[in-house]
């Protein structure tokens, strides 16, 4: 069922429901009041029928009639019963059940189907008796079935009038609906710009269109990088094939001396390798973008694994100026500690500490670990050449290099696959630089007691 189909039988149900149950309400309270006034005008009939038979002998002729006249209205099925009390069981039945209910205290009321039955129990003379009137409340009843019939009309022209204005309502509400639905179906891989009409309310409908274009924007981001990543990645793959290819081809043109072949081979094996570390980089960054599938997480203690990076960095940059500062290590030894991948951890922060040495030169280059009791944090701060402003805000796309970074080797990925990394492990990356001054990298992981779960 359509959801202006649904709005539209809610509509109508609850209202008519409503209606339906004041109606009810309305005819009850009516036929309540009806048959109280009815019975009231039975009690005074009741007491003028005990004077007409009971004192009969103490009036004349002409105030009975008057009594008559004033009094005693033509009453539809009338029946008046006055006995002693004493012999009250040669009443017919079903009077008889009704007199026995009749107690000195109070009056009695009965209506058996359409006949209302009142008794009383009278005085007169030292003797008790048992007055009582019955009828049929003939106006009463075409009354009610008159309001009856008015309510059932009202009733179903007002439901009628509900489910039209229902359908009307909800057409004019899910206009907007409609409208989102169909733009949203013009919008293409080829054309991500477009967005949702969030108009001029301040409604759950703009809400939902604002939302919309949030995934849009993300979604258009996506693509682009997706598409700049691709076209990077062939081209800094050519390279290399395209180098490989010439030298094989160079060489093989002519009849070269051994010096010669192993210049080629040289080369070739350059090349090779540069290609080899691409595409292990690549497999890496295609391993991140997998999130968290896979991933042997353990306990990590974050002050060792610097110590093992320093020890990896030596191996590649003996010269390198790298000191620590622990200063600010917490008095307990498991605040150091993170869920993760050390695998993951230990190659994102030799690449983070290698460029810090390699863009600053191998000047002196500063990491300082800290924690508290929901974070671990790793500052790593070098001297080097920085970034320039305008290029900060593109340093996590990937293949992309900073203008003052082409005379440096690399290929633009660390960044990229150090904050799917760090972000895998529900840390963050935050780098600041100045150009020419150098740059400050921190990196951010809840400890054992905050660390979010990583799936296996």
């Amino acid at each position: 069922m359509k959801i202006r189909s649904k709005i539209t039988l809610i509509f109508t149900l609850t209202t008519c429901t409503l209606l339906l149950a004041t109606f009810v309400s309305i005819y009850y309270f009516a036929k309540v009041y009806s048959e109280k006034e009815f019975y009231e005008h039975l009690s005074k009939r009741a007491k003028i029928e005990a004077d007409f038979f009971l004192k009969a002998e103490e009036l004349d002729s002409l105030t009975f009639n008057e009594i008559q006249t004033e009094h005693l209205l033509h009453l539809t099925n009338e029946h008046a019963y006055v006995v002693p009390k004493s012999n009250f069981s040669s009443l017919p039945e079903p009077i008889l059940s009704f007199a026995s209910s009749i107690t000195d205290n109070e009056a009695a009321t009965q209506k058996i189907n359409d006949t209302a039955y009142f008794g009383i129990i009278y005085a007169h003379h030292q003797d008790d008796f048992i007055v009582i009137v019955s009828a049929i409340d003939e106006h009463g009843i075409n009354l009610l079935h008159s309001l009856k019939n008015i309510l059932l009309i009202a009733f179903i022209t007002c439901s009628i009038i509900i489910f039209i204005v229902g359908v009307f309502q909800a057409k004019q509400v899910l206009i907007p609906i409609s409208g989102i639905v169909k733009r949203a179906n013009e919008i293409r891989a080829s054309n991500l710009h477009l967005r949702l009409d969030t108009g001029e309310n301040n409604d759950e409908l703009a809400e939902l269109s604002s939302t919309f274009n949030n995934m849009l924007d993300r979604l258009e981001t996506s693509f682009e990088i997706q598409s700049n990543f691709v076209s990077n990645a062939s081209h800094e793959l050519k390279n290399p094939l395209t180098a490989i290819l010439g030298e094989v081809e160079v060489a093989l043109r002519k009849q070269r001396t051994v010096d010669e072949y192993i210049a080629s081979l040289n080369t070739i094996e350059k090349e090779s390798n540069r290609l080899e570390i691409l595409v292990k980089c690549l497999l890496e960054l295609a391993q991140a973008d997998h999130d968290n599938k896979g991933l042997i997480i353990e306990s990590i203690r974050i002050d060792e694994l610097m110590l093992i990076v320093k020890s990896d960095i030596d191996k590649i940059k003996p010269e390198n100026q790298i000191s620590f500062d622990f200063s600010e290590l917490p008095e307990t030894a498991e605040c150091l500690i993170v869920q993760g991948s050390q695998s993951l951890l230990r190659m994102v922060l030799n690449n983070i500490v290698e460029n810090a040495c390699k863009f600053s030169t191998n000047k002196p280059v500063k990491i300082k670990v800290s924690a508290n009791e929901n974070w671990v944090e790793i500052e790593v701060d070098d001297k080097g050449i920085g970034i320039p402003p305008q290029e900060l805000k593109n340093i996590f796309e990937h293949f992309f290099r900073a203008s003052n970074a082409r005379a440096f080797n690399g290929f633009g990925i660390g960044l990229p696959l150090a904050q799917k990394v760090i972000k895998i492990h529900g840390g963050s990356l935050i780098i600041n630089s100045k150009e020419g001054e150098g740059t400050n990298v921190k990196i951010r992981l809840p400890n054992y007691r905050q660390a979010v779960s990583i799936d296996r």
